[in-house]
């Protein structure tokens, strides 16, 4: 219920930003997360303390249909077991506060940037996290390329997923090995996402029960 109620509202934030190229520019522009607004406490005191808001309302806003599609598309496939498993309740809290988490490590890692960043990539990076620490051993199908064929095969999740991670990890660390610090995919988000939702997983997952794997 959360999990589909998460993304029809993705979806509806995002065709209201196709709506009108002026609607969509008033959103960005008072809506995304900028991150020297929210580290900055002049930029508080001015505004009332809206950066706070911004670290939320960043995470529903999109800018293409492919970021939207693949976003939700991830959420679609891992976040209804996570509800199961966590309740609708907690489930919602434990997407919030990866919302948070995942955008204030993206603030601290480029604290001098005035871009706007919107996504829900972080969030979502928190489901698969938590996913991997409540069904590792499940089955994801997944499209595997081996030459010219693209077969479907199903992979361990704690492989899937464990691949998925290592290469934002390699991804985020890259611009320090090559001393080049410009980035336009917020890949700290996705790190901390990913590590914040195994950390809240463990915390908010009921202890009387046993997860069971979804096939």
């Amino acid at each position: 219920m959360v999990n589909w109620a998460l993304i029809a509202l993705n979806f509806a934030v995002f065709l209201l930003e196709m709506a009108s190229p002026v609607t969509g520019e008033w959103l960005i522009g008072n809506f995304a997360l900028r991150p020297t607004a929210l580290l900055s406490p002049d930029a508080w005191a001015a505004s009332g303390g809206w950066p706070l808001v911004t670290l939320f309302t960043s995470a529903f806003l999109h800018g293409s249909w492919g970021h939207v599609l693949g976003n939700m598309l991830y959420l679609w496939i891992f976040g209804d077991n996570l509800e199961d498993r966590l309740g609708h309740g907690r489930y919602l809290l434990f997407y919030v506060l990866c919302i948070a988490l995942a955008n204030l490590a993206h603030a601290v890692a480029n604290p001098t940037s005035p871009i706007p960043t919107i996504g829900a990539s972080g969030a979502v990076a928190g489901v698969l996290g938590g996913y991997i620490l409540s069904f590792p051993r499940a089955r994801v199908l997944a499209l595997v390329p081996i030459g010219a064929f693209v077969p479907a095969v199903r992979v361990p999740a704690w492989v899937f997923l464990g691949l998925w991670f290592l290469v934002q990890l390699a991804s985020g660390l890259a611009p320090i090995w090559l001393h080049d610090l410009t980035q336009t995919v917020a890949f700290w988000a996705h790190i901390n996402g990913f590590l914040s939702g195994v950390a809240l997983a463990q915390l908010l997952s009921p202890r009387q029960e046993k997860a069971e794997e979804p096939r």
